[in-house]
């Protein structure tokens, strides 16, 4: 029988937004301080995409592009492209279709996938099934968000949590080895509705009404996702060293999703992991929902080493979570 493939990140790429939105900042807004942001969530600052006429896919086609010019391959080379967002320029079409076209992937099919905080893992297995049937060569994943255009700053509970922002990674077949090796993803229907953005779908189209009471902003209940978060983070990063009888000696990042740091702790200590195994830049970019690990990922790519043991982690609305077991391949 046929060795499966591997598929390998053989690139990564990001875009942010120049424009700072800082706890200060906040503090004239809303009824809030640094400290009590710093101390709860580990946020200093995040990036906010102020253009109008600029959104996720504009965030998606950069991150891309980057991922091309490293790569140093054509557009036309990519074979499918998969973003993952929860915020997309238009319900349809897809924002994956609108990078496609700006990029100039004439060859390559794109679809968008919605898991909310997991998409990234989620859109980065997907991709990766491509990549291990031999149906596609060349696949590239995207984690875009523009989470300002969904956050009410008027509600101080979730608009010092969450940014904007996007990376991009190059799904290609490993010649070595290194590679997605195993993941687990799960997903629990969240009914009680505890993150969710209650407006602007089939269920409460827009209405004079739904705009009024502002129900086109996402919403929590704060206390009960986090608690869900910590566990289910904490239990499928442990889960899936277990799978791969892996220790923590065995690795050697754990690539957290960036929604609180006390939650990114609770995995790193249940996974018996030193600080300086784990990837945190939460402080820089608070939560940029899908993009948050490719830009873990962007930013400690200069200390990796092709090999090396990485541990994907997430936690999102759905609910939804998982993580990856890869070794890096670039």
């Amino acid at each position: 029988m046929a060795e499966v493939k591997r598929a390998a990140i053989t690139e990564v790429g990001h875009y942010l937004p120049e424009d700072k939105l800082t706890n200060h900042d906040l503090e004239q807004m809303v009824d809030t301080n640094d400290e009590w942001i710093q101390t709860r969530t580990g946020i200093k600052e995040r990036r906010i995409l102020k253009d109008d006429d600029k959104a996720t896919a504009f965030m998606g086609a950069e991150a891309a592009k980057e991922v091309l010019d490293e790569r140093g391959i054509s557009a036309d080379e990519i074979d499918v492209i998969i973003c993952a967002t929860v915020t997309p320029d238009y319900l349809f079409p897809a924002t994956a279709c609108l990078i496609q076209s700006e990029i100039g992937a004439t060859n390559a099919y794109a679809f968008d996938l919605s898991a909310a905080c997991s998409g990234f893992l989620f859109a980065l297995s997907t991709g990766g099934s491509f990549i291990e049937s031999g149906r596609a060569e060349k696949v590239l994943v995207i984690g875009a968000d523009k989470m300002s255009s969904i956050v009410d700053y008027t509600d101080r509970s979730t608009c010092i949590l969450f940014g904007d922002g996007a990376g991009a990674v190059l799904l290609e077949a490993s010649e070595d080895g290194n590679g997605i090796v195993d993941y687990i993803n799960h997903s629990e229907g969240d009914t009680g509705l505890a993150l969710y953005q209650p407006a602007g779908g089939s269920l409460n189209p827009a209405t004079e009404e739904t705009v009024a009471d502002r129900l086109h902003y996402a919403k929590q209940d704060g206390r009960t996702v986090f608690k869900k978060a910590t566990v289910g983070m904490a239990d499928v990063s442990t889960e899936i060293l277990k799978k791969n009888n892996l220790t923590a000696d065995d690795v050697d990042y754990l690539v957290p999703h960036q929604a609180n740091r006390r939650i990114i702790d609770a995995t790193a200590n249940r996974m018996n992991l030193d600080s300086e195994k784990v990837m945190v830049n939460i402080d820089k970019y608070g939560n940029t929902t899908a993009a948050t690990i490719p830009l873990c990922l962007y930013d400690w790519k200069s200390k990796l080493e092709k090999g090396d043991n990485l541990i994907l982690a997430a936690f999102g609305g759905g609910y939804t979570w998982g993580a990856i077991y890869l070794k890096w391949g670039m």
